[in-house]
């Protein structure tokens, strides 16, 4: 029976009880994916996995995901490093273009947004971590739009937003996205309010990846979204997860953003694998 410890007054939970490694049952299976809708974020201690543990993890959760990055190179994988350790053991450093990349991920963002069919879950496996930094923070935008006045609940409720994976990246650098990936993935329109199509419960569909409000110019597209991200966003509301060899986490892009809290990468090495389950069809269906 798997138990559950909040790790925050709005969202997420420790998860014991259950070794991952061992096949999954359809009770477990299930009592998991109600869990990602209740709690959203799932921490599961100890979990010793490998690639191939993982993959077939993910595959119990729904239809793996893949990576975009190598799709945009003409490869099919669905398998992401965060990190700086590399395939043959060795280490980048901070000024490695990998690693400049990676960045991107210390904005607030949901993973795929960029994608007609976003993501559904991530799933990480922490094997190297690093002794200072390294931290992820998560908030929920259901909790976020639950605290917004009903009138901008209702000004809010028709809009769509434009997911553009192009504008993100360039933030990190002009050259980040290489042609290949960029019309690999062009901008796509998304709810700005999404609806969980099992509980009912709304939430905000935001993040780096927005790009604009369909129909509106920049000045005023900018003030609503960044204005909403720093209202999910407050310090009281974000939950930092401290890294542990061994952590499997689950979080639901659907309701939650996070970022990357940064690391020395001279000097510390980082390891984790990351998976996506697809999500069930494009938000503008919800």
């Amino acid at each position: 029976m798997l138990n559950f410890e909040p790790l925050h007054p709005e969202f997420g939970a420790r998860v014991t009880g259950i070794d991952l490694r061992a096949p999954l049952s359809d009770a477990a299976r299930d009592e998991i994916l109600e869990a990602i809708d209740e709690y959203s974020f799932l921490c599961f201690p100890d979990q010793p996995f490998d690639d191939e543990r993982q993959l077939a993890f993910t595959r119990r959760l729904g239809e793996p995901e893949p990576s975009h990055v190598a799709m945009g190179e003409g490869k099919l994988e669905y398998f992401g490093t965060i990190g700086n350790v590399q395939p043959d053991g060795t280490a980048l450093g901070n000024s490695h273009k990998k690693t400049i990349f990676l960045t991107g991920n210390n904005m607030w963002h949901s993973d795929a947004s960029f994608k007609e069919t976003p993501a559904f879950v991530s799933i990480m496996c922490a094997y190297e971590v690093p002794a200072e930094g390294g931290l992820t923070q998560f908030v929920s935008t259901r909790t976020a739009y639950d605290r917004l006045p009903e009138e901008r609940k209702a000004e809010i409720e028709p809009l769509i937003g434009i997911h553009d994976y192009v504008y993100s990246r360039s933030k990190v650098a002009p050259d980040a996205v290489s042609p290949s990936l960029a019309a690999s993935l062009p901008p796509v329109r998304h709810r700005l309010v999404r609806r969980n199509q099992r509980s009912g419960a709304r939430n905000l569909f935001i993040g780096s990846h927005a790009r604009s409000i369909e129909g509106w110019d920049e000045q005023r597209s900018r003030k609503l979204l960044d204005g909403l991200v720093e209202h999910a966003t407050g310090e009281e509301h974000i939950y930092a997860h401290a890294w542990q060899p061994g952590d499997l986490v689950i979080w639901d892009n659907r309701c939650l953003l996070h970022r990357g809290t940064g690391y020395d990468a001279d000097r510390y090495r980082r390891y984790m694998r990351q998976t996506r389950v697809r999500g069930e069809g494009p938000t503008l269906d919800e």
